[in-house]
């Protein structure tokens, strides 16, 4: 029997630097076993540069990333979620749409490389943290014994993640 795919929807409000960063990270780290996708309240209409540009320095497939509403995955034909993650304060605090299936939801907060003003250096700086701290999270989420854990020590086990102080695997490559 195949192992179930779980449907993980990452939210931010503008859906262009960290839940594009999260979609891209599990489709890649979660192995066939998640798919990932990523929408905003208030999509920017475009991925950022920095964002891009970091997933594709890091050889992550940048071809289908786009900026879109939320609203797209609260439609009939919408794919079910099995989980739904915010990464931005914003988002958290939103009233969101009513998942279909009704999800396992968290909030995985993670400063906006987006907002930070500075060089192109040090914006390409503060994009890498942020990857790492998501990429931290996602490894301790796809390590997760789903078929051991009942929906309510799955729910527990998915919010902790986004409040742990996270020790784990090695960075990606710096665009410094």
């Amino acid at each position: 029997m195949a192992e179930p795919v779980f449907n993980v929807l990452f939210l931010c409000t503008g859906n262009s630097a960290r839940s594009i960063l999260a979609e891209s990270l599990l489709n890649n780290m979660g192995k066939g076993r998640f798919r990932a996708f990523s929408a905003g309240s208030t999509p920017a209409g475009r991925v950022n540069p920095f964002a891009r540009e970091l997933l594709e320095k890091n050889r992550f497939p940048t071809g289908e990333l786009r900026s879109k509403s939320w609203g797209e995955f609260a439609e009939p034909d919408a794919p079910r979620l099995d989980f739904v993650i915010t990464v931005c304060d914003n988002a958290a605090g939103e009233v969101c749409p009513v998942w279909p299936g009704q999800p396992i939801t968290a909030h995985w907060g993670i400063h906006d490389p987006a907002a930070f003003e500075g060089s192109d250096d040090a914006k390409r700086h503060v994009f890498v943290e942020a990857m790492n701290q998501l990429q931290r999270r996602i490894s301790m989420f796809v390590s997760l014994p789903f078929e051991k854990l009942d929906s309510m020590k799955l729910q527990q086990a998915v919010r902790e993640i986004g409040t742990t102080g996270m020790s784990a695997p090695a960075p990606m490559e710096s665009a410094l």
